[in-house]
């Protein structure tokens, strides 16, 4: 699907590949349909996070969150560490348990920290998105758009804090006790490189959220279900960098 003159090749089940800083869509594929969205679901969870607690909040780690299936930080139940290094944690090492810590000490529970994520989801206008948890695994009743992707991603990154975190390569935290590094290989290679958060499951496939800003332009691509989703986000960010259309 070409638009604004930009074609891009690609294999994602969904793709969306958006001009920011004037408000246009370049490129969408399959854009309003409606899939799993795995981690790239932690978009939401660090912004809500962000806007409802104070940074340097010292969370204690509910029993809930510890133990967690799939990528995690290592969390035991009773330490103590700031909503800053859970965020980190968040969107650096993709943290499930990290996910449940932050939802639990903001929402007082993960169900009412979902409640957050969807009134936001509805205060930013995203009429294919739902949230049943904080960090992607698969659920019932839990799916996104790449089109509300993007949508939510613009919005995210206009947090200074936000667009801190998700640029950060690697980080020593937890006074030194733990390091995360940056699951995006692409903010290792790709020039202009921002963030923001890959994502998968087998029942998702591998996702993807990039943002890159060359030129005084800053473009948000978002692949869902992508095998290739690395090469093909590079094209697509080349190519929307080259269109002047």
């Amino acid at each position: 699907v070409a638009k604004n003159g930009v074609y891009i090749q690609n294999s994602a089940q969904a793709a969306l590949l958006l001009d920011a800083t004037e408000g246009r869509i370049l490129f969408s594929q399959n854009a309003s349909a409606r899939l799993p969205m795995a981690s790239t679901t932690k978009i939401m969870t660090a912004i809500v996070a962000i806007e409802n607690m104070p940074t340097d909040y010292v969370v204690t780690v509910a029993k809930e969150a510890v133990g967690i299936e799939g990528s995690s930080i290592y969390l035991y139940a009773g330490e103590q560490i700031t909503c800053l290094d859970l965020l980190y944690g968040l969107m650096l090492e993709s943290g499930n348990d990290a996910a449940a810590a932050l939802a639990i000490a903001v929402g007082g529970t993960e169900e009412r920290f979902i409640m957050l994520m969807n009134e936001k989801a509805k205060e930013l206008g995203l009429k294919d998105t739902r949230f049943s948890n904080p960090h992607g695994l698969p659920a019932e009743n839990h799916f996104t758009s790449a089109a509300d992707l993007a949508r939510l991603t613009d919005y995210a990154l206009q947090n200074e804090l936000f667009a801190e975190i998700v640029s950060t390569k690697k980080m020593a935290a937890c006074e030194g006790t733990r390091y995360f590094v940056n699951h995006n290989r692409l903010l290792f290679s790709y020039e202009g490189m921002i963030g923001v958060k890959t994502g998968y499951t087998q029942a998702s496939g591998r996702c993807l959220v990039t943002a890159a800003r060359r030129y005084g332009r800053t473009l948000i691509c978002v692949t869902l279900n992508d095998y290739y989703c690395s090469a093909d986000h590079v094209r697509m960010l080349d190519s929307g960098f080259s269109s002047t259309d």
